[in-house]
């Protein structure tokens, strides 16, 4: 079973009780770190954020369809009181608990039902190949984006294309996607860069620790890039027994990928524990 489809049947099988982190690491047999990564990768969100959505949605459907009090909607979606329910109900409804009760219907609510993984976003992955890899330095345009939306990306990279020659000491030949410095909510950094010595005025850059990586093959149009991304996170890992570690992953585009196409092959590199 993929880690994401145990990960939920575990948080839906145990979603009226307490669901600890490092609880259900332990029954999904990951790490911690990986596990909440693999999950804001698929899903865009934190585990506790998709949690709590969660229990106020069932609490939102058990107050609209059943003769029921509020407080103890409130209780077993663990909250401590009745104003600390509203208070959330609220804040992710827009609209009271009681206001819900009274016209007993759920049609002005977004209701979070149970994730599923994505099926028509698995593709066929090979093996990883595991190397070991020196540090470097990346250089270049950056900005911040939403697992949920990367729609932003080819433009930064159109962007860096313009401005290349600012960056002196360029090793030639290479280019890279580096993903980095995850909050928690969704959102990470991209680095559309190349490896250099030394940075430039006016751009960013990333140090990539020394590491073990499992190496990924992307081999077709970079359009397509995001599904073998996604297969890797949430299927091709748990096939190979691999975790990643808390390190930056970045995607390398090297001679055998052409920039004017889009097409070509594209390797994947992930840190590993």
């Amino acid at each position: 079973m993929a880690l994401l489809d145990k990960l939920i049947w575990q948080i839906e099988a145990h979603l009226d009780g307490p669901l600890p982190l490092n609880q259900l690491a332990d029954r999904c047999a990951v790490s911690t770190h990986h596990m909440c990564r693999v999950f804001q990768r698929a899903s865009g969100m934190s585990i506790m954020s998709y949690v709590r959505a969660r229990r106020l949605s069932e609490a939102a459907r058990a107050i609209a369809t059943q003769d029921v009090d509020i407080l103890p909607v409130a209780l077993d979606a663990g909250y401590a009181s009745h104003e600390a329910f509203t208070r959330a109900f609220a804040r992710y409804f827009g609209v009271l608990p009681s206001t819900v009760r009274k016209a007993r219907s759920l049609l002005p609510l977004t209701l979070m039902e149970p994730l599923e993984m994505k099926k028509e976003m698995i593709v066929d992955v090979a093996k990883p190949e595991i190397r070991n890899r020196a540090g470097f330095r990346v250089v270049g345009l950056s900005d911040r984006y939403s697992f949920e939306n990367i729609a932003g990306i080819p433009s930064l990279w159109q962007t860096l294309n313009n401005r290349s020659t600012e960056i002196e000491t360029a090793v030639p030949g290479v280019a890279y996607g580096v993903s980095c410095d995850e909050d928690g909510t969704g959102y990470f950094r991209y680095l559309a860069g190349v490896e250099a010595t030394e940075k430039a005025q006016g751009m960013d850059f990333v140090d990539i620790p020394a590491n073990r990586y499992a190496v990924f093959i992307h081999d077709g149009h970079v359009s397509d890039l995001p599904k073998t991304v996604y297969t890797i996170w949430n299927k091709a890992l748990t096939d190979a027994g691999l975790e990643s570690a808390s390190a930056p992953d970045f995607e390398c585009y090297g001679p055998r990928f052409d920039a004017e196409t889009g097409r070509g092959r594209v390797t994947i590199w992930i840190p590993l524990t």
